[in-house]
């Protein structure tokens, strides 16, 4: 497959930013659409930014999304103090509702959605975002990509040179590392592992740790 053109949300975040950096990097990417809410300072010759303050209102900006081949959804946000039904609107309805302006604009994408290890995919059980997210998941499957994925990571190290990282969180995945290291990942094998699922794909739509460190490698 030649070089491909990717969608990215979150990039204002730590995991966006990460699999961003292997994107700029990687000579399998051609192109880097970054899609935030806020401007990114950041600067390349592969990429481009398009501000979208409501990504309810993706459709809008349907022209400017065209002839993308893959999207890296790593957009999200902690559940801590959050009470279902916002963390709901934020983390399932806007994933849904930008998933599906993207297929309207791109009918061969391939989507893949930054979820987290745990993520329950029974909707049934008592940890609240592990239920959304397992939600999440499993409609995203139904929608008609190319191909759909779900990334599962557990602790992740930070590219040097990223910003949005918190010192507090370096600690604790190097804890983690220590402890158990095949819990942990750099965003370098997350990044290549996205970009892996979509030039050769994967037998499998839902990543966990494991998958992901195996997709890198390919």
């Amino acid at each position: 497959m030649s070089a491909i053109k990717v969608i990215i949300t979150g990039s204002t975040g730590m995991v966006g930013e990460g699999v961003l950096f292997e994107c700029l990097q990687n000579e399998k990417v051609s192109e880097v659409l970054i899609i935030n809410r806020r401007h990114y300072e950041i600067s390349h010759s592969k990429l481009k930014e398009l501000i979208v303050p409501d990504f309810f209102q993706l459709d809008q900006f349907a022209e400017k999304i065209k002839g993308y081949n893959a999207c890296f959804f790593c957009a999200g946000i902690s559940s801590v103090g959050m009470k279902e039904d916002k963390y709901t609107r934020i983390t399932y309805d806007t994933t849904l509702s930008f998933a599906k302006a993207l297929l309207q604009a791109n009918s061969n994408i391939s989507f893949t959605f930054v979820s987290g290890s745990h993520t329950d995919s029974s909707e049934k059980g008592k940890i609240m975002w592990a239920r959304v997210k397992g939600k999440t998941e499993n409609d995203l499957m139904k929608l008609p990509f190319k191909a759909e994925y779900n990334f599962r990571p557990g602790g992740m190290q930070p590219f040097d040179g990223q910003k949005n990282w918190k010192a507090a969180y370096k600690w604790i995945v190097k804890i983690i590392k220590v402890i158990s290291p095949k819990k942990v990942i750099t965003m370098e094998e997350l990044g290549n592992a996205m970009i892996n699922a979509v030039t050769i794909g994967y037998s499998k739509q839902i990543l966990e740790i494991a998958d992901i460190k195996e997709l890198a490698k390919a």
